[in-house]
């Protein structure tokens, strides 16, 4: 083995039942390499990095660390290898502070006489939070509630709080906005300057090319490739995945804006405190409205606060068609508006129940009898229909949501409210962590809904997703709206950074 090979697979294998997760993997990672890991959902991406991470124990295969034969028994176990990992999911605790979720699992070196000094704890995790220039985060405050961008800076510094020399990047880049990606790009090229090394796996394959050095490619738990990222292209790595020729262009091909008169939705003076400020704007039948801005832009409230899940100091939410106005997300609910946020697992779906009852929920007022019955065979007839029309890859419709691919929980997630006549759709990130043939798919519905007469929300911290797909586009900066730009010849990233910036 060379001596600058920090970590190299053999044969490695799993299985969960009959599924053969990971077959075969053979791959190797340099000291101050950064590699990316590309794969469909499904392809065994996670599977692979979680068991050199310790939370999978392999099945067969061997893997050498530094030359020497590692199979850590559990994440605690990789740390004091120097390895560590930032999950998809997110991993940390509601109920706990966040300086404390920064040293979860570690707390002991802050514990005297059986109790935790939470001061010199959050002095370390400040400290953590500076030698890595990581943004500001309150220690003090309990993590559940935060978004989720800030949740997975707190994973992030938990990570590499146990120095590592091998970095493990699950579907992270896709939770942050620009200014906090560039920032992880900064870190990351900064862990290789010192030698130690980076597996990031993403869906986003310009990215991966442009931040990589190295790229293996996953298909149905295989590689199937191995590729130089400064000799490969976009189209060269797409079809590896796919094992066909793909199309990159699943955006709108049209440059003009075009929706209807009728206003569906007038959202007048809208603050919450601390978050977004006096915000203003009409959603039109067949629009879709975008909106994009920095971390601390206020975009993903006003999605919330929309949906009436967030109580505004001041503002209203108009519903034109029958003049109401929305308050709470139960009345947004029963006047056919949908909400599909950016942590599904967290905040829309339920993980632990099957895909059957998650497709059903929001439709069970229209699916009971006139005496509130609920017939079986017309709860089971939509899940059914639901399923095979977004080719949820699934064993049956009681499988349960938590043991679906990230793709396959998201058509999940918005299928269930394209089942209903929904008038307004707020969709915020509704590509996170998803592959190329799943975002094609999921900006197809888009397009079916805009056509079929559904005002659309578009919310996402993808500057090209959002000039793709937008007739117009609502530029917000510290809270309030900034600009607003018309779909046309001008609307490209540059014009639109201009004003986010």
């Amino acid at each position: 083995m060379s001596a600058d090979i920090m970590l190299e697979i053999k044969e490695l294998n799993k299985y969960f039942g009959p599924t053969h997760a990971n077959k075969d993997i053979s791959f190797t990672i340099k000291k101050g390499e950064i590699k990316g890991l590309i794969g469909e959902n499904g392809s065994g991406k996670s599977t692979l990095i979680s068991q050199i991470a310790g939370l999978y124990a392999s099945d067969s295969g061997t893997m050498l660390l530094n030359g020497e034969p590692y199979s850590p028994s559990s994440p605690v176990d990789a740390n004091n290898h120097a390895i560590s990992i930032v999950m998809q999911e997110l991993g940390v605790i509601g109920s706990l502070p966040a300086g404390v979720n920064v040293f979860l699992g570690r707390t002991k070196q802050f514990t005297k006489n059986g109790i935790v000094n939470l001061k010199s704890l959050n002095k370390a995790a400040a400290e953590q939070f500076k030698k890595w220039d990581l943004p500001y985060v309150p220690l003090n405050k309990l993590t559940d509630g935060m978004m989720i961008e800030t949740r997975k800076i707190i994973e992030l510094a938990r990570a590499l709080s146990v120095e590592p020399q091998l970095l493990l990047l699950d579907e992270i880049t896709q939770s942050l906005s620009m200014n906090n990606r560039n920032k992880l790009y900064e870190l990351i090229n900064k862990l290789k300057s010192m030698g130690r090394s980076v597996i990031v796996i993403s869906h986003d394959v310009e990215e991966l090319i442009h931040i990589t050095d190295s790229i293996t490619v996953l298909r149905d738990g295989e590689v199937v490739g191995d590729v130089i990222s400064n000799d490969t292209s976009a189209d060269d790595i797409k079809r590896m995945m796919v094992g066909r020729e793909i199309s990159g262009d699943y955006y709108r091909d049209d440059m003009k804006p075009e929706y209807g008169d009728d206003v569906v939705v007038s959202v007048r003076n809208l603050t919450v405190p601390g978050e977004i400020e006096d915000v203003s704007f009409d959603v039109h039948e067949s629009e879709i409205l975008g909106f994009c801005g920095l971390s601390d832009s206020g975009i993903h409230t006003v999605g919330k606060a929309v949906y009436g899940l967030l109580k505004p100091s001041g503002g209203q939410v108009y519903l034109n068609s029958k003049e109401l106005v929305i308050k709470k997300a139960s009345k947004a609910l029963r006047n056919n508006m949908a909400y599909v946020p950016k942590d599904r697992d967290n905040e829309a779906l339920m993980i632990h129940a099957s895909i059957h009852d998650n497709f059903n929920l929001p439709s069970l007022t229209e699916l009971q009898g006139s005496i509130g019955y609920l017939s079986p065979g017309k709860l089971k007839k939509l899940a059914l229909e639901m399923t095979n029309k977004l080719s949820v890859k699934c064993t049956d419709i009681y499988q349960t949501m938590d043991a679906l691919s990230g793709g396959n929980k998201q058509k999940v997630n918005l299928g269930r409210w394209l089942a209903k006549d929904i008038k307004l759709l707020i969709l915020d990130c509704p590509t996170r962590g998803v592959d190329v043939g799943v975002k094609a798919y999921i900006y197809s519905l888009i397009k079916e809904a805009k056509k079929n007469g559904t005002a659309t929300i578009l919310i996402s911290d993808e500057l090209t997703e959002v000039l793709g797909m937008s007739d117009r586009l609502i530029v917000m900066k510290d809270g309030r709206v900034n600009d607003v730009i018309h779909r046309d010849e001008d609307f490209t990233e540059q014009s639109v950074i201009k004003v986010m910036i």
